[in-house]
C-alpha cells in the first residue's frame, strides 16, 4: 500500500506526552494506527499474520521519520525523542489534512529538537499543521504565522519577526521590568 494511494480525510492530533503503547514494537505501534485508519480496528478473530500486509507501509512510516533500524525495538526501551518521532509516525499513518501538534520538542534535549524540528517540517509537506510551542527557536524556523495569545485572548499576529517585534508580546511574556531594561539597552 502506497502512500499516495490513501485518501487523506480528518483531523490527527498528537498530545504533549508521548503516547505510545509502551510494550509493542515500533513497527507494531504504526500497525496499530493503520489497522485504524483502514477500518480493521475491531476484528479480532482474524490471525495476526493477516496483519503483515501492512509491514511495508509501517516501514515507510519508520523510514519518514529516521526508526527503520529500531522497527522491532520494544517502544518502551526508545530514547524520548525517538519515541516523539514515532508517534508522529504513527499520526502521519492517518494521512490527516490537519495535523495538530502540543509541543512537539517540549522535554527534549536539544540533540533531538533539530531533528524533530525536521520531522515537523517533513510532515506538513501537503497539508496544514497547528502547532501549539513554547520554543522560540522551534518557532522560528517553522512556523509560517504565529498568534500570540495572552489571557484566552488573542494578543497579535503574523509572521514570527512580527510578532518577536511587539512591545506587548515582550510586556506580557517577559514583564515590565525586562521590557524596560531592553528598552534601556536600545
Amino acid at each position: 500500500m502506497k502512500s499516495a494511494a490513501i485518501a487523506r480525510k480528518g483531523v490527527v492530533r498528537s498530545f504533549q506526552i508521548s503516547a505510545v503503547f509502551p510494550h509493542m514494537t515500533a513497527l507494531e505501534n504504526i500497525r496499530v494506527a493503520l489497522q485504524s485508519f483502514e477500518g480493521n480496528s475491531f476484528r479480532f478473530w482474524k490471525s495476526g499474520e493477516s496483519l503483515n500486509k501492512l509491514n511495508e507501509r509501517c516501514m515507510e512510516l519508520l523510514d519518514s521519520v529516521g526508526l527503520t533500524e529500531f522497527a522491532n525495538t520494544t517502544t518502551v526501551e526508545l530514547a524520548y525523542g525517538r519515541k516523539r518521532a514515532l508517534e508522529l509516525a504513527t499520526t502521519l499513518a492517518m494521512e490527516p489534512e490537519l495535523l495538530l501538534l502540543d509541543e512537539p520538542t517540549q522535554g527534549m534535549g536539544s540533540e533531538d529538537v533539530e531533528r524533530v524540528v525536521e520531522l515537523v517540517r517533513k510532515a506538513a509537506q501537503g497539508r496544514t499543521v497547528l502547532m501549539v510551542e513554547h520554543n522560540l527557536g522551534v518557532v522560528s524556523k517553522l512556523c509560517d504565522r504565529v498568534t500570540v495569545l495572552a489571557q484566552g485572548a488573542v494578543l497579535t499576529e503574523g509572521d514570527y519577526q512580527q510578532v518577536s517585534d511587539d512591545p506587548r508580546v515582550r510586556e506580557v511574556y517577559m514583564g515590565g521590568t525586562a521590557t524596560k531594561k531592553q528598552e534601556a539597552a536600545e
